[in-house]
């Protein structure tokens, strides 16, 4: 099974502003839909720990398909911001699984 090319990664200090890096429009043109995610104190846990919460966001994310189209986390700010096509309900569902497996996901906005 091929995973989606989804950009995860921690970042610290982006040179750039989100909304330059996360995509607005899909290839054909048609608008995303965006959320946001805070999971609280992630950046004060061990290596190891956060590591293995990426490892699980970016499972659970590939389990959407194409549906997510961009996914960055920045560990500086502990959030997790996700562009998906504008499929009913996804957000829920992808906040859901995000929380069964990484309690701690508590979802912020979403555009």
């Amino acid at each position: 099974m091929e995973l989606p090319r989804i950009s995860l990664f921690p970042l610290l200090d982006a040179t750039e502003p989100l909304r330059k890096r996360a995509p607005a429009v899909d290839e054909n043109g048609h608008a995303l839909s965006d959320f946001m995610v805070i999971i609280p104190n992630l950046r004060k846990h061990p290596e190891v720990r956060i590591q293995q919460t990426m490892t699980e966001i970016h499972r659970i994310l590939a389990g959407f398909g194409d549906s997510v189209v961009f996914a960055e986390l920045n560990l500086a700010l502990n959030l997790l911001w996700v562009s998906i096509r504008p499929v009913a309900g996804i957000r829920y569902e992808i906040t859901e699984a995000l929380r069964a497996s990484i309690p701690d996901v508590r979802l912020v906005s979403h555009i």
